[in-house]
């Protein structure tokens, strides 16, 4: 095997290892470290309550 035919194997395996290993940590990890991420339904919700919110109190 060529140097040059190593090292794009060595960047390809540990790159693939290190986002395996990333991907693992962030699923198994303690979950107050991640932010709530919200969706599209949340989004609308709060958007509906705000559009009420905002009939109720000018009419």
């Amino acid at each position: 095997m060529t140097t040059g035919g190593l090292i794009i194997m060595v960047l390809s395996v540990g790159g693939t290892t290190g986002f395996f290993a990333w991907c693992i940590w962030r699923v198994l990890g303690p979950p107050d470290s991640t932010h709530k991420m919200h969706g599209v339904l949340d989004t609308e919700v709060k958007i509906e309550e705000e559009e009420r919110e905002r009939r109720n109190s000018g009419g």
